[in-house]
């Protein structure tokens, strides 16, 4: 059941939260805002680049379905570029 409580409770854990993001991207140097929302999409891809599998990343993603978290966790061409260019050179053909 929301209540006001409940719903007041979400404004300050979210500004809460956008104004972490917010401190340590400034002191990261990044000259752009991040939102929890994209914050949130980068740690999934970070996570999958280090090889952890959706089953173990999906309950901390915020989606139902594993489907779902395979689409916003998605690597972006370049990275799997540069993975694939690393790659290749040792196969064995």
């Amino acid at each position: 059941m929301i209540n006001n409580r409940t719903i007041i409770y979400a404004i300050i854990a979210d500004r809460g939260i956008r104004k972490l993001i917010t401190k340590y991207s400034e002191l990261a140097g990044l000259e752009r805002n991040i939102s929890p929302h994209k914050f949130r999409h980068y740690l999934l891809a970070w996570l999958k680049r280090q090889g952890i599998d959706n089953a173990l990343i999906q309950p901390y993603s915020g989606h139902e379905s594993r489907k779902s978290l395979e689409i916003h966790s998605r690597l972006a061409i370049t990275v799997a570029q540069e993975a694939y260019d690393d790659v290749i050179t040792r196969f064995p053909v």
